[in-house]
C-alpha cells in the first residue's frame, strides 16, 4: 500500500516536529503557513513544496492534512479540509467550544473522512505499557485515577491552563475507563499572572462505574511534575514522564487486596523505546490509508471536549481563594 501524502498546516515550534516525523515516514507532501519565511524554511529542509490552502484543498494527491495552528483557527480549518474530502489530524486542544467540535463531527460524517486529535501521551510507550498491564489485571479493578501536570509554564494568549494541559490526562482517562462519563464534577480555577486566563486548575470527578478522578494542572508551579497514577484493588501504576525512559512506569503491588493503602516500594515496568510523535503520525497514516478510526478518534475528541466544557462551566460558578504568587517568581 502506498504511503498516504499529508500536507502540514502550521510550521511553528510543534509543527516542525510533525513535519520531521511525516518526512521520515515518507508522507510529507507540502507545507502551508501564513508565515511565509517559516514555511519556506521548513519546506526546504524536507524538500517539499509550500502551497496555499486553496491548492491543498484541490490537490487530489494529498489525502490528509495535519493542523498545527493556534487553537482558535482549528474549527474553520478542519471543516474546510473535511469539505475538501481530506482526512484531518488536529493538534490538541481540538477546538475552543463544544459547538465547534460538533461542527467538525458533522463535517466528518458528511465527508466520510477520519478525524484524529493529537493526544500525544496516548501514543507514549509508557502509557501503552500501562494500558497493557491494566488489561492483564495486574492492579485489579480500577478505583481511582490521579493526574498532576504542574510546571513553571508560559501563559498562553487566549488559552487557559485547563485547555492547554488537561486534555492530556482526560484522554488517558478516556482510554483507561473506556470513556466513562462524569456523574459529578468539582472544579476550581485561579488566575495569578493574567487576570483573564486561568493558570491553576484543580478538579475532582466521580465517573460512571465507581472510578474517581483527581486532576491538578498549573503553569505557576516551581518544578515540573507530570504524573498519571491509576490505583486499583490489587496495586497501582504510576506513569512519571519526568523520569528517564527506563523509569517512567512503576508498578506497586498490594499483597493483601483489597486492603489500602498500598505497601511501599515498586518495580519499574519494561517499556519499548519509541518516539510518541512517530507512533502518533504512523497511526494517522494508517487511519488515512484504511479510512478507519485511529486510536484517538472523534469519539475521544468529543469526550475530552465535553469534559473540558463541563469543568470550565463548573469552575466559573466557584470563587476559590487566590494565592499570593508574584509573576517575577515564575521563570
Amino acid at each position: 500500500m502506498d504511503t498516504p501524502q499529508i500536507a502540514l498546516i502550521g510550521s511553528g515550534a510543534w509543527g516542525r516536529h510533525i513535519a520531521r516525523n511525516l518526512a521520515d515516514l515518507g508522507a510529507l507532501a507540502a507545507i502551508c503557513d501564513t508565515h511565509s519565511s517559516r514555511a519556506h524554511e521548513v519546506a526546504a529542509k524536507h524538500k517539499v513544496a509550500v502551497k496555499p490552502l486553496a491548492d491543498i484543498a484541490t490537490d487530489s494527491s494529498i489525502a490528509g492534512v495535519a493542523i498545527a495552528t493556534p487553537m482558535h483557527s482549528h474549527a474553520e480549518l478542519a471543516v474546510a479540509m473535511l469539505e475538501a474530502k481530506k482526512h484531518i489530524f488536529v493538534e490538541k486542544p481540538l477546538v475552543v467550544t463544544l459547538a465547534d467540535a460538533q461542527a467538525i463531527a458533522t463535517a466528518a460524517s458528511k465527508a466520510k473522512r477520519q478525524v484524529m486529535v493529537g493526544h500525544l501521551l496516548r501514543y507514549h510507550p509508557a502509557f501503552l505499557a500501562m494500558q497493557a498491564a491494566i488489561a492483564q489485571g495486574r492492579i485489579g479493578r480500577v478505583l481511582h485515577i490521579d493526574a498532576k501536570r504542574l510546571a513553571p509554564g508560559r501563559v498562553r494568549a487566549g488559552e487557559s491552563v485547563l485547555y492547554d494541559l488537561a486534555p492530556h490526562d482526560l484522554a488517558l482517562v478516556y482510554a483507561v475507563t473506556d470513556g466513562a462519563t462524569a456523574e459529578s464534577i468539582t472544579c476550581h480555577a485561579s488566575r495569578h499572572i493574567d487576570q483573564t486566563i486561568a493558570d491553576v486548575v484543580w478538579a475532582g470527578l466521580q465517573l460512571a462505574g465507581g472510578v474517581s478522578f483527581a486532576l491538578q494542572a498549573s503553569w505557576v508551579h516551581p518544578v515540573k511534575i507530570h504524573c498519571f497514577t491509576v490505583i486499583g484493588e490489587d496495586g497501582a501504576l504510576l506513569f512519571d514522564d519526568t523520569r528517564p525512559l527506563a523509569e517512567k512506569l512503576w508498578l506497586y503491588r498490594n499483597p493483601a487486596p483489597p486492603t489500602l493503602p498500598l505497601t511501599h516500594g515498586g518495580e519499574a515496568v519494561s517499556i519499548d523505546a519509541s518516539e510518541p510523535l512517530r507512533n502518533e503520525m504512523a497511526a494517522f497514516l494508517a487511519a488515512v490509508a484504511t479510512n478507519t478510526p485511529p486510536p484517538t478518534d472523534l469519539g475521544e475528541a468529543l469526550y475530552v471536549q465535553e469534559m473540558l466544557a463541563a469543568m470550565e462551566s463548573t469552575a466559573q460558578q466557584t470563587q476559590p481563594a487566590k494565592l499570593r504568587i508574584s509573576p517575577h517568581a515564575i521563570h
